[in-house]
Parts: structure tokens; C-alpha cells; sequence
């Protein structure tokens, strides 16, 4: 054996490279100036990942100018905190879609899910994408959130039961068939519990997503980076590291 080669049997195996993420953000209703921050620096300081700020504006109807061809190129995850229902073109839609059904993976962070949901049949591929349909949601207050099953890698260390400090109830009309949910928060207004925590696969994308976060004091918690850090793990199959 030669000295190189034992060196190199010898030798830690290097670190892989950080996650390449496009955290796409903007519209209306939300604080997103602040949420583009917590969302970056929180997880850029849990896990090794580098997050590319991709800031829409505050129009809700104006189509977000970084989808445009190759969007997606270069990254191994897109972060969607994004609050466009004002945006119907369904071409433009489903071509976001067609994106992440390629093979990107996305986590998708409360609004999302109530994006585009004007639209017609780029709705219904959003939402397919997503893994659930909402289109209303409660009155902000204070959350009890259950885990009614532990066993998936990204609760570990998430709290059995969770009082978020503040939230906004997305009411659930529709869970696709891909679609596991892993946490619940009971509604007042339908009298029953509503997934809040879920994964889905469509086509070739793994999909984390959660309806948590529509207040900044909610998401700036080590409960919810926490729990969005390792479904940015998850999604990229990288939580096992």
C-alpha cells in the first residue's frame, strides 16, 4: 500500500458541502422583511446550509420575477414564504410546479399554501405540489400543536405537544393522497384538527411544509427552526448526516 493511499484511508471524510437553498419570499399580509432574516440567519445557524434571498415585493398580484427559466438551477432546495393569491396565470404556476416535480426538493412555509389559489388549473397543481388545499384560515391566537406520531426524523426533539406563542389557523379542506401528516392543531371554528405539519411527494420532489408562521415571534422560536431546519434535512435527504 502505498503512503497516499494510506493516508487517505486514514483520514476523516470531508465534510459535504452546504445545501444550496432559494428561500423565495414576498407578497402581502406578512411581515417578510423581518421573516427573510429569521428564516436565513435561524437556519443557517442550525444546520449547514446556505440560503440565496430571492424578495418579490409586496404586490400579491404581481407574478414573483424569479421564476423565470432555469429558476431552479443551482439549488438543492427551494424555501417558499411566499403570499401571492392575486397571481392567476396558470402557465406561470404550473411551470413553478414543473420545476420541483424535475426533482427539486421544497419546503413550503404557511402563505404558500394560500398562494395562487385564485387561479384554475395552476391551483390545483400548486396545491397537488404542496399537499393540501386551504383557502381560509382563523383568527390569530395561541396554538396548542400535536404530534400524533413522533416517529418521523424531523420531530426529533420537537415538543409532543406545542403552544405556539401566536398563529393563524389554516383551515385544511383537502390532504392529497402522498400527503403524511405529522402534526395537528384543533380548530374552534370547524371543531376538529387541521394537519400543520406534513410531507408530500409528487413526481420526483420531496416536500416538507408547515402552516406555522404567520407571526414573527412564532417563527423565531428553537421549536419551529428547529422543525423547518431538519425538513430542509429531510427534504434533501440529508438528515441522516
Amino acid at each position: 500500500m502505498t503512503l497516499f493511499l494510506a493516508l487517505a484511508l486514514l483520514s476523516p471524510a470531508a465534510d459535504p458541502p452546504p445545501i444550496k437553498a432559494l428561500l423565495v419570499t414576498g407578497g402581502s399580509s406578512h411581515d417578510y422583511d423581518a421573516q427573510k432574516r429569521i428564516i436565513k440567519e435561524g437556519l443557517e445557524s442550525r444546520i449547514p446550509i446556505e440560503v440565496t434571498v430571492a424578495d418579490g415585493g409586496r404586490d400579491r398580484a404581481k407574478p414573483h420575477p424569479v421564476y423565470e427559466r432555469g429558476w431552479a438551477d443551482g439549488y438543492d432546495l427551494i424555501i417558499h414564504n411566499e403570499c401571492f393569491g392575486g397571481v392567476v396565470d396558470d402557465g406561470f404556476i404550473e411551470g413553478i410546479v414543473a420545476a420541483h416535480m424535475k426533482g427539486t426538493p421544497g419546503v413550503f412555509i404557511h402563505c404558500s399554501m394560500h398562494s395562487y389559489r385564485n387561479a384554475g388549473g395552476g391551483a390545483e397543481a400548486w396545491r397537488e405540489l404542496v399537499g393540501v388545499k386551504s383557502v381560509k384560515h382563523e383568527k390569530g391566537k395561541r396554538r396548542l400543536v400535536a404530534v400524533p406520531d413522533a416517529d418521523h426524523p424531523t420531530l426529533d426533539g420537537f415538543p409532543k405537544a406545542w403552544h405556539t406563542p401566536n398563529g393563524e389557523l389554516y383551515l385544511i379542506e383537502t390532504i392529497y393522497p402522498n400527503t403524511t401528516v405529522l402534526a395537528t392543531a384543533y380548530s374552534t371554528q370547524t371543531k376538529s384538527d387541521h394537519p400543520v405539519v406534513w410531507t408530500n411527494k409528487l413526481g420526483e420532489a420531496r416536500v416538507f411544509a408547515t402552516s406555522l408562521g404567520h407571526h414573527n415571534e412564532t417563527m423565531d422560536t428553537e421549536e419551529w427552526l428547529g422543525l423547518v431546519g431538519r425538513g430542509c434535512l429531510w427534504a434533501t435527504g440529508r438528515l441522516d448526516e
